[in-house]
C-alpha cells in the first residue's frame, strides 16, 4: 500500500483498504513443521514504519501462542489483488484468509470465492456479533450468511482547520449545516493563496455530496444507473461542485491542484477538505497544522440526518481453504478486542468492535467519528460486482464537468447510460 496521505485514486483505494490492509509485510520467523495458514492482502515488502512493526509483532504473537505459520502473501495494487486472488480462487488455491475491503467485497462475494464464516462465528471458539457495529457487520452479509468478519473502517467526513476559521472571524461548522452554510463559509475562508475548500476527483470522496443533496448513482436494487444517476438531485449537486470551483472559485481547478503539488490542507493553504479516518495518520506530521487545531464534521446535507459511508476492511476464508481451523484462528485472534486495543493504535481507522472504537476515541475528532459510524452506510462497491467500472465511468464524469466544462446534465445523462451498457453486458 502506498504511503499516507496519498492523491491517486488507486493509492486512495488501498486506504480504503484501512486496518486489515494495513496489516502487510511478513511474519517472523517460520515455525519448523508447523501447521501453515496462508494470508493475502493489500501492500508491498519493505515497510519497516513504526506501524508495520506493531503489526508483525501481533503476527509473531499469533505465531508463537497457536503454532500456526502464518504466511503472509503481499500483493500491491488493488486491481492485481482482485486479478490474482481470483484466479487463485479458479485454480483452487487461493489463499487460506482473505483480505475483504468494502469496495470490492461483492466481486469476491459474488462469485462464489468465500466461505459463510456462520458456522465458525456461531461454533465453540466462536465471536458475538454483537459486539461488533451492526451496519459495518451487514456489510459483508447475504441474507444469514456472513463472508467476513470486520476489522475496522473508515466512514468520511467533512475536516476543517480551527485555526483558519478563528483567523478568518468564522463560526466552526456543525452538524445539519446546509450547502449554503457550506458555500458561504468557504467564502469567507478564500483569501489570497488560501482556499475555502479543496475538492479532489475521487468518487469515494465525493459520491456523499450525492447522497446528501437526495440522490444517488444506482437504483435501489443497484442494477440501474439511469433514472437516479442522472436524476435531478445528482445534477445540482455536482453544479454545486463545479461553481464552487468556477463560480465561487472557493476551491482550486483540478488543474491548479495538481501543478501545485502539495497537499493543500496539511499545508494550511485550504481550510477544508473531504477525507476519512486515516486522514489522521498522515496530519499527525503535516508540517503546517497542527493536529489540535484539525476538527471534522459531517457533510452538509438536506436531509433529515447527514449520510457518510462505511469503507471496511475484513477477514474472509476462501472456499478452497485447506486449514480451516487455523484460518478462524487467525481471525478470531485477528478480531478480538485484546489485539484490537494494541493494533489500533496505528490511528488508521475505527474498530469495528464498538467497544474497543469507545476507548479509542480519546480526541473530539475521533469521537465524532465514532458518532458518524452508527449510522454510515454500505458502500456500492460490497453489493455491486463491477462497481469499479462504475467508479471509472464517475470519475471519467466528473472530469468532463469540472475540467472540460461539459453541462453536468449532459454529463450524468451519458455516465448513466454508461454504466447501464456495462451492466447488460454482465
Amino acid at each position: 500500500m502506498e504511503g499516507l496521505p496519498t492523491s491517486s485514486a488507486l493509492s486512495r483505494r488501498a486506504v480504503l483498504a484501512a486496518g486489515a490492509a494495513l496489516a502487510l509485510a511478513g511474519c517472523g520467523p517460520r515455525l519448523v513443521g508447523a501447521r501453515t495458514v496462508r494470508y493475502a492482502n493489500w501492500g508491498s515488502p519493505g515497510d519497516d514504519s513504526d506501524a508495520m512493526r506493531l503489526v508483525r509483532g501481533l503476527y509473531e504473537d499469533f505465531e508463537l501462542s497457536t503454532g500456526v505459520d502464518l504466511r503472509v502473501e503481499n500483493i500491491p495494487g488493488s486491481q492485481e489483488y482482485l486479478r490474482k486472488v481470483l484466479l487463485s480462487y479458479v485454480a483452487k488455491s487461493e489463499p487460506d484468509v482473505i483480505t475483504l475491503d468494502a469496495s470490492s467485497a461483492a466481486i469476491f462475494i459474488e462469485n462464489g470465492v468465500l466461505q459463510d464464516l456462520m458456522p465458525f462465528v456461531n461454533g465453540a471458539n466462536g465471536v458475538l456479533l454483537e459486539e461488533f457495529f451492526p451496519n459495518v457487520v451487514e456489510i459483508a452479509k447475504r441474507g444469514d450468511a456472513l463472508y467476513a468478519l470486520p476489522v475496522d473502517f473508515n466512514p468520511v467526513l467533512v475536516y476543517y482547520n480551527r485555526a483558519m476559521f478563528a483567523a478568518a472571524g468564522v463560526p466552526e461548522p456543525r452538524d445539519g449545516w446546509t450547502f449554503e452554510d457550506f458555500r458561504a463559509t468557504a467564502r469567507a475562508l478564500t483569501k489570497g493563496e488560501q482556499y475555502g475548500f479543496e475538492f479532489a476527483n475521487w468518487m469515494p470522496g465525493w459520491i456523499m455530496w450525492l447522497w446528501n443533496h437526495g440522490g444517488d448513482v444506482l437504483s435501489p436494487d443497484g442494477r440501474r444507473a439511469q433514472g437516479y444517476l442522472d436524476a435531478e438531485p445528482c445534477v445540482e449537486a455536482v453544479q454545486f461542485l463545479h461553481d464552487l470551483v468556477e463560480r465561487d472559485k472557493v476551491a482550486p481547478r483540478l488543474s491548479q491542484a495538481a501543478s501545485m503539488g502539495v497537499d493543500l490542507f496539511a499545508n494550511a493553504r485550504s481550510a477544508m477538505k473531504v477525507s476519512g479516518h486515516w486522514e489522521l495518520v498522515g496530519l499527525a506530521s503535516a508540517p503546517k497544522v497542527n493536529l489540535d487545531e484539525v476538527g471534522v464534521v459531517s457533510f452538509p446535507t438536506r436531509l433529515e440526518n447527514p449520510i457518510t459511508v462505511a469503507y471496511e476492511a475484513g477477514l474472509a476464508m476462501g472456499r478452497h481453504a485447506r486449514n480451516l481451523e487455523d484460518a478462524w484462528e487467525f481471525i478470531r485472534f485477528f478480531t478480538s478486542e485484546a489485539t484490537q486495543m494494541e493494533y489500533q493504535r496505528t490511528g488508521i481507522a475505527i474498530c469495528a468492535r464498538q467497544a474497543v472504537a469507545e476507548k479509542m476515541a480519546t480526541t473530539e475528532v475521533k469521537q465524532a467519528f465514532v458518532r458518524a459510524a452508527r449510522t454510515a452506510r454500505v458502500p456500492w462497491g460490497a453489493r455491486v460486482p463491477k462497481y469499479d467500472q462504475v467508479e471509472r465511468i464517475g470519475q471519467d464524469m466528473m472530469d468532463r464537468v469540472m475540467q472540460h466544462g461539459t453541462k453536468p446534465a449532459e454529463a450524468l445523462r451519458s455516465a448513466a447510460q454508461q454504466i447501464d451498457e456495462v451492466f447488460r453486458d454482465a
